[in-house]
């Protein structure tokens, strides 16, 4: 077996998305070939609830599917083809935009007023681009989780792991997406097809991918007087891992454990042309797309 090396480390971006909602974005709107068949990927964990209330109301999505999960507090979800619904903790969405929808999703905090959740976008491949829109909503008492003798928990979001298969199917990217807790100081393998791009993204604790034998924080990148150089972040939170090819992810947990996801998924390799949340693969088509909002044609009848 060989171990991806890590090709890149950064942290997430504050941003502002929505109708106000404060968010770190990991990766986005730069390069859809780095981490294809993956788009963007935000964090929206929030303690603030003026941070995160007034939402992301009415907009489009097309040609794309998103994936959110949630950890704390609830997602209440509707769309133009009469969908509503509310996500909880633990709950997980997959939405293929396909050809069209209106979306809207409006954050609730828990009793103490969190709102921690996740919302990955994965490109379509431009024979399903105009599929009907539909979603899996997955209820977090639904999702497998296994424990390991050592202590290591693995819930399987989407995909399959280690004999456990999530009840999300029939997705284009064939995924697999993880929510990993390793303990404090143990190195664990994970298996990752090698056909697949990968990354993981630390959200609790600190560890050390790669070849690491001791505990240490991730490596990441920040700017000193103007120079970028390479530090030790001991924390890891919202820590973006990318991965070169290999067969297997390597990590070495910190003094107080790592929580990561590891995501991966079979690259599409097509031209994209992309517009906030419409993703196609010509500009034709993205101009298209455009004058059928503007002319109240956008929405497709199922076929």
């Amino acid at each position: 077996m060989s171990v991806r090396p890590v090709k890149s480390t950064s942290l997430g971006q504050p941003t502002i998305e929505g109708a106000g909602v404060e968010l770190y974005r990991a990766f986005g709107f730069s390069n859809p070939t780095e981490l294809d068949p993956f788009l963007l990927f935000d964090d929206f964990r929030n303690d603030d609830p003026a941070a995160f209330q007034k939402g992301f109301p009415w907009h489009p999505h097309r040609g794309i599917e998103t994936i959110t999960y949630v950890l704390e507090g609830s997602v209440d979800h509707g769309d133009s083809l009469g969908n509503t619904g509310s996500l909880g903790a633990g709950d997980i969405q997959w939405m293929t935009a396909g050809s069209g929808i209106m979306h809207r999703e409006m954050p609730k905090g828990n009793t103490q007023g969190q709102m921690h959740g996740f919302q990955l976008w994965a490109n379509l491949p431009s024979g399903l681009k105009m599929t009907n829109p539909r979603y899996q909503d997955i209820a977090g008492h639904d999702i497998p989780e296994i424990i390991d003798d050592d202590g290591t928990r693995v819930k399987v979001i989407i995909g399959s792991f280690w004999g456990k298969f999530s009840p999300v199917d029939g997705i284009a990217a064939d995924p697999q997406y993880l929510d990993i807790y390793v303990p404090p100081g143990l190195k664990k393998t994970f298996p990752v097809d090698t056909y697949r791009k990968a990354f993981a993204y630390v959200f609790e604790g600190a560890g050390a991918f790669d070849y690491a034998s001791t505990p240490r924080g991730i490596l990441t990148e920040k700017e000193v007087a103007g120079t970028e150089v390479n530090i030790r972040d001991l924390s890891g939170n919202r820590t973006l891992v990318n991965f070169d090819t290999g067969d297997n992810v390597t990590v070495q947990a910190g003094e107080k454990g790592v929580r990561f996801l590891l995501i991966s998924g079979k690259p599409i390799e097509e031209p994209v042309a992309w517009h906030g949340p419409i993703v196609m693969n010509t500009r034709a088509e993205l101009k298209q797309a455009v004058q059928e909002l503007q002319n109240g044609t956008f929405i497709k009848a199922a076929h």
